[in-house]
């Protein structure tokens, strides 16, 4: 039984360097388990950008502290599930898993059912995005469509396309409307 685990886990770290995304998972952050989850549906036709607009992180450490203090304030302070991202992006270039795949985000109002969401740690008002992030994300976008979590297709919007915020602040908003899903 041991070994099988251990090839199914090499096979899916396999999976995620082919397909050139690594994601810290919420284990190796440290995070806390969700207190429920709802399934996400597949193929979904939208993905929604954020930021964090708390503090930015260039190294792994300073980013998994982050990921604590922002699980923290969802759930204890606003009371929710889980972190409400999919996944955020630190400015070390990592993916770190929020609530992940195929599980129902709490990022955008009327939007949780038909997208993912997926947020950047900082305030990209002042902070701004590496090339490693905007790798890193067009990377997790890509792994969605090819995991059938969203169509090919799919329409990217920035937060305050759905919704009545700054967010996901000036600097990702004016990168994001260079990319080839991105719709006014």
């Amino acid at each position: 039984m041991a070994n099988k685990a251990l090839v199914l886990l090499a096979v899916l770290f396999c999976a995620q360097a082919v397909l050139g995304v690594t994601i810290i998972s919420k284990s190796e952050w440290g995070g806390r388990s969700a207190t429920s989850k709802t399934s996400l549906a597949s193929y979904l036709s939208y993905a929604v950008i954020h930021h964090t607009a708390g503090n930015y992180c260039s190294t792994k450490a300073a980013c998994i502290t982050q990921m604590k203090n922002i699980q923290a304030y969802h759930m204890d302070s606003l009371g929710w599930a889980d972190i409400g991202y999919n996944f955020l992006i630190g400015g070390d270039g990592n993916v770190y898993e929020g609530r992940g795949w195929n599980v129902l985000g709490a990022h955008a109002t009327n939007w949780n059912s038909k997208s993912i969401g997926i947020s950047f740690l900082g305030n990209y008002n002042t902070d701004t995005l590496t090339y490693a992030q905007i790798t890193a994300a067009k990377g997790l976008l890509s792994d969605a469509v090819s995991r059938g979590q969203i169509v090919s297709g799919y329409i990217l919007y920035g937060h305050r396309q759905v919704g009545s915020t700054e967010c996901p602040g000036t600097n990702i908003w004016n990168e994001i409307r260079t990319w080839s899903n991105w719709k006014a």
